[in-house]
C-alpha cells in the first residue's frame, strides 16, 4: 500500500507541478478556442491540460518501475507498456484537436487504433465469467471487439461529461478510487497478482486527476482539453480491462459448496462485468441520452448541443459549484455502492443506506424548483435569493430596446432603457458584468432563465 500511495502522490506532484507551465504554454500557441454557443464559461480559457496528465501518467508508471514491491508488475505483465503505448497515440491525437479541431470521425477511428494497439500487446479480455455458468473462453476476434468496444465506450463517455469546471476530473477520480479498492482487494485478499497491473493503474489515475484538480476548480485557469479527457478514459478503460479479462475467476476457489453460498461467493468475480459501467454511469447515461436526443432530432450523434446532464442542472437553477458537487455524490454513490455490496452482498443495510442516500440526493437535485418564498411583509430581513421579484413592463422592454439599437446614435437611447429600468426594478435583479478575475476565470453565475438555445458552433 505504501508503494501505491508513493507512486499516487509521484504522479499528483509531478502533473500538479507541470499544469502551470502548460497553461502559459498554452496561451503561447493559442489553445484558447472561441467561446461556442454550448458552452458555460465567458472567457476564452486555455485547453492542453492533457500534456501535464500525460507526463504526471510516464513519471508514475517510471517511479512504480523502480519500486521493488512494484517491479514485479512491469516483469510479469506487458499491460502497462501496452497502456503508456495507446495512452501516448490518443494523447497525440487530443493535442492535435485541442489545437486545430480534428472531425469527430477521425478521432473515433484513432480511439479505435489506440484500443488495437493495447490489444496487441496483451492488454486484452481473454475470459468473462458468466453467472450461472461459470468461466467462458473467448476467441480471439471476441476479445478483440468487446476491448475496442469498452475502451471507445468509456473514452467517449468521460469526454462528454467534460463541460463544467472539474467535473470529469473530480468524476473519474472518484471512479477510480473505487475501482483501487476493489482491485487492491483482489489482490491482497485473494493473493491474485494479475489484479496488481489494475490496481496500479487505478491509484496513477487518482494521481492524475488530484494534480490537476486544483487548476480546473471553478473558476478553471486551464481546461484538460480532449488531450486529457481522452486519456483518462483511455486508463479507467484499462483498468477494468486489466481485472475483467485477466483475473482467473477460478483462481478465487470460489465455484465450491452449495449453489447460492457459490452465487454470493463469486460477486467479486462477476463485479467486474458491471462495475466498468458503474463507475461511468453518469457519463454514460449522458452519452446514451445525447445519442438518441440527437438522432431522434435528425442530427449527427456527434453534434454538440446544450442538452447534456449539466446544462440541464444548470437550467434547473443550480450554481456552477453545486451542479459539480450533485455529480459528484451521484457517481460515489453508485461506484462505491457496488463496491460497498461486492464486499457484504448478504448485508441489507447497505442496500437500505444506498436507498436513503438515493432519496437525499433527489431532494437535492429537484431543492431549486422548491425553493420557498417570503411573504411581503418578510422581505427585509430574509437574504435576496429567497425575496419575491417583481418585474415591471419597463423591466421587460428594456432588452428589446437594447435589441434595436446599433451604432454611436443609439447609445443615448440604451442608456435610458436601462436607467429607466433600474429604476423600476428591485436591486436584486439589476444585473452587473460578471469580473473575469485575476484566473483568466470561466466562473459564471446563476444560469438565466432565458437559456441560450443558439446552435453549438455559432458565435456569440
Amino acid at each position: 500500500m505504501r508503494d501505491y500511495l508513493l507512486t499516487l502522490c509521484v504522479t499528483a506532484a509531478v502533473t500538479y507541478l507541470l499544469t502551470g507551465p502548460v497553461r502559459k504554454f498554452a496561451i503561447a500557441t493559442g489553445a484558447m478556442p472561441e467561446i461556442r454557443a454550448r458552452d458555460v464559461h465567458r472567457e476564452p480559457t486555455p485547453r492542453l491540460g492533457g500534456i501535464a496528465m500525460f507526463f504526471g501518467l510516464c513519471a508514475g508508471l517510471l517511479v512504480a518501475d523502480n519500486l521493488q514491491n512494484l517491479n514485479g508488475v512491469f516483469e510479469l505483465s506487458n499491460e502497462p507498456r501496452a497502456l503508456l503505448s495507446g495512452a501516448a497515440l490518443i494523447w497525440l491525437i487530443g493535442v492535435l484537436d485541442d489545437k486545430f479541431e480534428i472531425d469527430a470521425l477521425i478521432k473515433l477511428g484513432a480511439q479505435m487504433i489506440a484500443a488495437g494497439v493495447m490489444v496487441m500487446q496483451g492488454l486484452t479480455i481473454l475470459w468473462i465469467p458468466v453467472p450461472g455458468i461459470g468461466t467462458v473462453a473467448l476467441t480471439s476476434w471476441q476479445g478483440t471487439l468487446l476491448t475496442v468496444a469498452l475502451v471507445v465506450i468509456t473514452i467517449n463517455a468521460v469526454n462528454f461529461v467534460d463541460g463544467l469546471d472539474g467535473l470529469a476530473a473530480g468524476m473519474v477520480c472518484i471512479a477510480a478510487a473505487a475501482f483501487f479498492l476493489y482491485t487492491y482487494r483482489i489482490w491482497y485478499g485473494y493473493g491474485i497478482e494479475a489484479a496488481a497491473p489494475a490496481t496500479l493503474f487505478a491509484a496513477i489515475l487518482i494521481g492524475m486527476c488530484v494534480g490537476f484538480l486544483p487548476h480546473n476548480m471553478h473558476p478553471a485557469r486551464i481546461f484538460m482539453g480532449d488531450s486529457g479527457s481522452m486519456l483518462i478514459g483511455l486508463v479507467l478503460a484499462a483498468g477494468a480491462i486489466s481485472v475483467t479479462g485477466q483475473v482467473d475467476p477460478d483462481a478465487l476457489k470460489i465455484f465450491e459448496g452449495s449453489t447460492r453460498q457459490a452465487t454470493h461467493a463469486a460477486l467479486p468475480v462477476f463485479i467486474p462485468l458491471l462495475l466498468p459501467l458503474t463507475i461511468i454511469a453518469i457519463p454514460f447515461a449522458d452519452l446514451v441520452l445525447a445519442v438518441v436526443r440527437r438522432t431522434w432530432n435528425g442530427k449527427s450523434p456527434f453534434a454538440a448541443d446544450r442538452g447534456h446532464l449539466h446544462h440541464r442542472l444548470l437550467e434547473i437553477g443550480h450554481s456552477h459549484s453545486r451542479s459539480v458537487l450533485i455529480m459528484y455524490f451521484w457517481s460515489a454513490l453508485i461506484a462505491f455502492g457496488v463496491v460497498a455490496y461486492s464486499v457484504h452482498s448478504a448485508s441489507m443495510w447497505i442496500l437500505l443506506v444506498v436507498v436513503a442516500l438515493s432519496a437525499v440526493g433527489l431532494v437535492l437535485l429537484l431543492l431549486p424548483r422548491f425553493t420557498p418564498r417570503a411573504p411581503l411583509w418578510a422581505q427585509a430581513y430574509v437574504p435576496p435569493r429567497y425575496r419575491r421579484r417583481r418585474r415591471t413592463a419597463a423591466a421587460v422592454e428594456a432588452p428589446e430596446a437594447l435589441e434595436g439599437t446599433e451604432g454611436g446614435a443609439d447609445g443615448a437611447a440604451v442608456g435610458a432603457a436601462c436607467a429607466h429600468a433600474q429604476e423600476h426594478e428591485p436591486a436584486a435583479e439589476v444585473r452587473t458584468p460578471v469580473p473575469a478575475g485575476v484566473n483568466g476565470a470561466t466562473a459564471i453565475g446563476a444560469r438565466s432563465r432565458l437559456p441560450d438555445r443558439r446552435k453549438a458552433g455559432s458565435r456569440q
